[in-house]
């Protein structure tokens, strides 16, 4: 699709960004804030045009065709409609309807956060040069997308991928998505620090005790916090070697906030792989860390739209 710029919304539990893209994947303006992910669904969808108003109000929303939206999941692209795990009051929310009421006419194309995310590391990040990709986003959610023989593969209704509910855990844990031991459960930053706080471990006074503070002590040496992100670490690699199995991959890409841990997260995540992916053909996966940062699901779904459903959608998903 020959567009000039496209608005591209990227929500999450903690926060919603947007901005406007151009044609080289560069953001010209954004605007972010909070999630009230405990608040009511109308209180969660001003966050979301809360965004978009100020870039409305630049002089170069002229020249917007198109807006494309990266939301946690599930989502059901077909009906743009959301279910997100970590946000309760969002249940069959027509999110679409939403952003049309405050946006007008231009076309809206919705898929899950991982794909995004999965869609602006292969365009302009660390799996470009990769046709068998996992992207991975590792925050307040553990989310996923896949590109396969060069093609993004959202499925159905925008959810292929979504690492962060396969079990690997079949005594552990029940699920807000109504499973038992899923990644997300026991990888999220929200369950690294839910987990080391019940171990013991303590923020700095006056903190809170967020995975970035379990980062930063288990960089000391604190034992507690190397892990809880060993922890974390093993169930990522048990999820991405089953994966892994299933499509076969070159490379694993993660990114999100919990990925801002740097080797606290990559080194015991890389040596777990070695444990669960030992079949030949899934041995030699790469894991790198996303080039993109926190901006891969504003560029992922600007590329959606702008490289279009021949390239990125399954039918029937573009043009909600």
């Amino acid at each position: 699709m020959d567009l000039d710029l496209v608005a591209a919304v990227d929500i999450g539990g903690t926060k919603v960004a947007a901005a406007l893209v151009d044609g080289d994947g560069t953001l010209l303006a954004r605007a972010q804030r909070p999630t009230p992910a405990r608040e009511g669904a109308e209180r969660v969808l001003a966050a979301v045009t809360g965004t978009l108003t100020p870039l409305m109000a630049d002089e170069r929303w002229r020249r917007v065709g198109a807006i494309g939206i990266g939301s946690a999941g599930p989502v059901d692209a077909r009906t743009g409609t959301v279910s997100p795990v970590n946000i309760p009051a969002w249940r069959d929310f027509p999110l679409v309807a939403g952003v049309r009421a405050t946006t007008g006419a231009l076309p809206v194309t919705l898929l899950g956060d991982g794909n995004a995310i999965a869609a602006g590391e292969h365009w302009r990040g660390a799996a470009r040069d990769h046709d068998n990709a996992l992207c991975m986003v590792v925050s307040t959610g553990v989310g996923g997308g896949l590109i396969l023989d060069g093609t993004l593969h959202p499925g159905p209704t925008g959810n292929a991928g979504h690492i962060g509910h396969i079990s690997v855990d079949l005594d552990g844990d029940a699920c807000p998505c109504g499973g038992r031991g899923c990644v997300e459960r026991i990888a999220s930053g929200t369950n690294i620090a839910r987990w080391a706080t019940a171990a013991g471990w303590h923020p700095p006074a006056g903190a809170e005790p967020t995975a970035a503070a379990v980062a930063a002590d288990a960089r000391t040496g604190h034992p507690v916090a190397r892990a809880a992100f060993a922890r974390s670490a093993r169930a990522l690699a048990a999820g991405i070697a089953a994966t892994a199995t299933l499509v076969e991959l070159d490379v694993v890409v993660v990114g999100g906030g919990v990925s801002q841990a740097g080797e606290v997260l990559f080194t015991p995540l890389r040596e777990a792989l070695h444990t669960y992916a030992t079949l030949p053909y899934v041995r030699g996966i790469e894991v790198l860390p996303a080039q993109l940062g926190t901006d891969a699901g504003l560029v992922g779904a600007a590329a959606v739209c702008r490289r279009g459903a021949d390239t990125f959608l399954t039918p029937g998903q573009a043009g909600n």
